[in-house]
């Protein structure tokens, strides 16, 4: 069964702001990129940490199974991925858009901090490229494994579907709405994610 998924995330926890701010400096200059030390600099790159499943946090998980009802996932972190890896378990294909780089990734990252271990069935899932199974993303699908890249926005406008992001905000102003405990409107967001992820997958495969 095809598993329809996408994730909202927040920068890291407080607790683990420090370290994760030493560490992007640090690769930064690495690379020798000047770091801006200043206030509204550090802010910035605190919030770039809701990318990263390094120090980043997943507050929630949009899915559906197949054709079904879409569903939201919220909660605490481990809550979450508890409550995912059970749902996983009854679905062979994760489709989304830039699923394999962004969110089955930061899962599977999320998941070793938390120590919840995924559920068997995908204990050593393949990441393996140039193929649609059992990962199908979007993204590269339409891109055709090129190196360039398309937004799930840009992908609705071309194909003439509803846009997600008509319910006044985006993935940039997820950390806000979450400060501001509009929790339901994130959760709203996603969930149009998922359905657009559905309907973008139906059309690639001439299905509907």
């Amino acid at each position: 069964m095809n598993i329809f998924l996408d994730i909202e995330t927040i920068p890291a926890a407080e607790s683990d702001k420090k370290a994760a701010l030493d560490l992007v400096v640090k690769k930064k200059q690495r690379y020798g990129k000047e770091v801006d030390l200043g206030k509204e600099s550090m802010e910035q790159l605190y919030r770039d940490t809701a990318i990263s499943g390094d120090f980043g946090r997943i507050f929630c998980i949009g899915y559906a199974l197949g054709d079904g009802k879409i569903q939201i996932i919220s909660g605490d972190e481990n809550k979450i991925l508890k409550e995912w890896w059970k749902v996983a378990d009854q679905g062979d294909c994760f489709i989304g858009h830039n699923v394999m780089e962004f969110d089955l990734r930061f899962i599977y990252k999320r998941s070793i901090v938390n120590r919840i271990k995924p559920c068997a069935k995908h204990l050593n899932l393949s990441f393996a490229r140039y193929r649609n199974y059992p990962i199908f993303d979007t993204m590269k699908e339409w891109e055709k494994w090129s190196n360039s890249y398309i937004t799930l926005d840009a992908l609705a406008k071309i194909l003439q579907l509803p846009s997600s992001k008509d319910g006044g905000i985006d993935g940039s102003a997820v950390f806000d709405f979450f400060l501001a405990g509009k929790y339901k409107e994130i959760y709203e967001y996603c969930k149009r994610d998922v359905e657009l992820v559905r309907q973008v997958y139906n059309r690639m495969l001439f299905q509907k």
